[in-house]
């Protein structure tokens, strides 16, 4: 008996910068040939073999790179991630920091406690055998 395919996650297949600009270029050529917008993406992307939301996003994300479109660049998503990436690794210092703190703290307490005492021990033997 043939095995049924799964009808999950599909998978997923990475296309490099140089297919992704070749497909945004294919797009802006037939759309500025046409004089449309409609229908070029799914047009190159089955041409291309490629996914039509896979080309389409990535229309929309050249289109607010190069300013044509509002929207968060690619440039300011790196910086962002790259802040957010900062951000967990000073707060994971931080609390190893007031960990680390709060240890020698409470030994470093421990220890005045412990002197105190032996100096409030050493002056009640002076009081007593001075007097």
């Amino acid at each position: 008996m043939p095995k049924e395919q799964s009808r999950g996650k599909p998978t997923t297949r990475r296309y490099s910068s140089e297919e992704k600009a070749a497909a945004v270029r294919m797009v802006r050529t037939l759309r500025d040939e046409l004089g449309t917008e409609q229908g070029t993406v799914t047009r190159v992307a089955h041409q291309l073999g490629y996914g039509v939301e896979s080309v389409r996003s990535w229309v929309r994300q050249a289109d607010i790179d190069d300013g044509h479109a509002p929207g968060v660049t690619s440039v300011e998503s790196a910086k962002v991630k790259e802040l957010e990436q900062e951000i967990r690794e000073l707060k994971r210092a931080n609390a190893i920091l007031k960990r680390a703190a709060s240890f020698f703290g409470a030994e470093l307490c421990a220890t005045r406690r412990w002197v105190y005492r032996e100096v409030v021990r050493d002056r009640l033997r002076w009081a007593v055998a001075a007097a």
